[in-house]
């Protein structure tokens, strides 16, 4: 890895960590923002989601954004309407405020979720694509490693309102750095116009394109399947296995720390089988482990040792699927690659959305409901991988 490689790795690692950090480090202020505003949980839970709607619905509109515009003016736009939220969110007087600003915050975190995708392919394709993504991933692994718990030592002495001042500061040198670090990666020359025609033509194409939303949608399986462990983790280990709040943190970075650390020889093992025989692979691996853990947990052998095994073994494998399904599902697609990041984050995040509240109908606070969910998303991956990878194979590339 040379310089400039390790310098865009870091830049876009840290840019991509601005909305998970929005996430896991306000997650522990939930039950002290209620007390706060003297407001029941179910209203402290809808800034939550007002995020997450604008999270994901936005990114449609940064992609075909940066296709047009370039890749840095609406980054910067998201930065600063971001920051901005998040100062409004610090000073919020009542919980209606604050469910409006966290929509906000969210229109402005969903520029750091697609761009950097389309930045990446304006450089590389295939298997450096991949390793670059990789590498990217490890920088964002230390948000749902650390978020949590740096969020529960600013509440304890600062109060909730200091998660959003630290979310600023932190937004503010990733402005710096965008600016003072990041090159354009998209010529004026390659931009594509201003029009409504073209943009609504990008769409059609790329719903249109079977190898690209198979794709999208394999590794979009693969993160409902991570949706769903984050949102019933935190009771099931603290109110069924009886864990503390420290030892959750803990199991919560093991499985995430299983992810990433796979992720990193996504990019090598392409290299020397191919992309499509990665994932082809790696969701099989996906598909028998968590069907495996859904067997055990079903006939009775209720262990939270074996849980955690079982879990940080299917995340493994998901490391390898999720870069390489992004990276792949972007090669053909160059001239309108931030359209394509754009749709393909908000399809994964709406994709992992409805596993969310499927899931939650059924949850009963035993481990059961999880791995039934996450078997079942591992099993539709499977079998989209089968009919998306034999239709595809001779055109995607591999390297």
């Amino acid at each position: 890895m040379n310089h400039e490689w390790i310098k865009m790795a870091l830049i876009l690692g840290l840019l991509s960590c601005v909305g998970p950090f929005a996430i896991d480090m306000y997650l522990p202020a939930l039950p002290v923002m209620a007390e706060s505003f003297g407001a029941p949980v179910e209203a402290v839970q809808y800034t939550l989601m007002s995020f997450f709607i604008a999270f994901g619905v936005c990114q449609l509109f940064y992609g075909p954004a940066s296709d047009m515009f370039g890749r840095k003016p609406p980054l910067y736009f998201g930065l600063i309407l971001f920051a901005l939220a998040s100062i409004g969110c610090a000073f919020a007087p009542t919980i209606e405020w604050l469910i409006a600003l966290r929509f906000v915050q969210g229109v402005g975190a969903a520029a750091v979720m697609s761009i950097p995708r389309a930045i990446i392919r304006d450089r590389y394709t295939g298997t450096k694509a991949t390793r670059l993504m990789t590498t990217v991933m490890l920088v964002i692994s230390i948000s749902p490693m650390l978020a949590p718990l740096a969020g529960s030592a600013l509440i304890g002495p600062f109060g909730w309102q200091s998660v959003f001042v630290a979310v600023t500061l932190a937004t503010i040198l990733s402005l710096l750095l965008a600016g003072f670090g990041l090159p354009e990666t998209l010529q004026p020359a390659d931009r594509v116009p201003f029009r409504f025609g073209a943009m609504w033509r990008a769409f059609r194409t790329l719903f249109c394109d079977p190898g690209y939303m198979g794709l999208t949608l394999i590794g979009g399986l693969g993160m409902a399947s991570f949706f769903v462990f984050l949102s019933t983790s935190s009771f099931l280990y603290t109110e069924y296995y009886g864990l503390t709040s420290t030892q959750f943190s803990l199991a919560f970075a093991l499985n995430a720390l299983g992810f990433f650390t796979a992720s990193q020889f996504a990019a090598t093992l392409g290299e020397r089988f191919g992309s499509v025989s990665v994932v082809r692979w790696a969701v099989t691996g996906f598909a028998v482990s968590a069907s495996a853990m859904c067997a055990l947990i079903a006939a009775g052998f209720d262990s939270f040792a074996l849980l955690v095994a079982m879990l940080l073994l299917s995340n493994s494998f998901l490391g390898l699927v999720v870069p390489t399904s992004m990276v792949l599902s972007l090669d053909d697609h160059g001239p309108i690659a931030g359209t394509a990041a754009a749709l393909g984050g908000a399809l994964q995040m709406l994709t992992g959305a409805v596993a969310i509240v499927l899931s939650s109908l059924v949850f009963d606070g035993t481990p059961l409901p999880l791995v039934a969910s996450i078997a079942i998303c591992a099993l539709l991956a499977l079998g989209l991988s089968l009919l998306t990878l034999r239709r595809s194979a001779a055109v995607l590339v591999q390297s």
